[in-house]
């Protein structure tokens, strides 16, 4: 059960952490979306990418997980970037943003496919919501939209990670080629994660304690 309620409470958590930074981009959100990157890096590489080599030959998931980084850049094409911490508001644009919420329940919706009972990437995918949540929900807030299309929006991204995850563990179709979609599913988490480890800071301190998250990141998904 948690495998499908734990990515609901880290959007939970991120509209609450929205609201209490008072709608702004605290160094609190980016240090803390530093240390999910560097989390779910980790648990990608320590758990996901094994079990994925020990059911594919390695050219096939290589070219599968190539194929994740691509859909990746296309989604980010599509999103902005917001999947990696960048959200720019636009507060008289009062028109419904479909293709930014189309690209991050598509994005939403693959995270869920890795998320099985055994595994620990569940606890990935809910570091890395955390922030975006708390990003997403204060783009929202800041803009022009409507309390029942930003409420909508929320509700319907929340879905879409037990949604993959459901469908993932019960339909025959999908078990065949979860593996597959494992692969890309990497893909996104590898580039997703590399973007914002890559991203300069602003100013020593912040690249130091940026630094200080990303290890400690790393290490506590080795502890998992």
């Amino acid at each position: 059960m948690n495998t499908y309620l734990l990515p609901v409470f880290a959007i939970v958590i991120g509209v609450v952490i929205a609201f209490v930074t008072k709608k702004q981009k605290s160094i609190g959100t980016k240090l803390l979306l530093s240390f999910s990157g560097a989390f779910l890096l980790a648990l990608t590489l320590f758990d996901l990418l094994p079990e994925v080599y020990h059911h594919l030959s390695a050219k096939q998931t290589g070219l599968f997980i190539m194929c994740g980084v691509l859909l990746q850049i296309i989604l980010e094409f599509l999103s902005k970037g917001v999947e990696h911490g960048h959200v720019q508001t636009h507060k008289k644009d009062k028109e419904f943003p479909w293709v930014l919420f189309i690209s991050l329940c598509i994005h939403s919706f693959l995270e869920g496919f890795p998320i099985h009972q055994h595994n620990d990437m569940v606890y990935g995918i809910l570091i890395h919501k955390i922030p975006i949540a708390a990003l997403i929900t204060t783009f929202l807030l800041q803009s022009s939209y409507s309390k029942v299309q930003i409420i909508s929006f929320l509700i319907v991204f929340m879905a879409m990670t037990p949604l993959g995850t459901y469908i993932s563990n019960n339909m025959i179709l999908a078990t065949e080629y979860i593996d597959f979609i494992n692969a890309i599913v990497i893909g996104i988490f590898l580039h997703i994660a590399t973007t914002i480890l890559f991203e300069t800071g602003e100013g020593h301190s912040f690249n130091l304690s940026k630094l200080a998250m990303i290890c400690f990141g790393v290490f506590v998904a080795n502890l998992i």
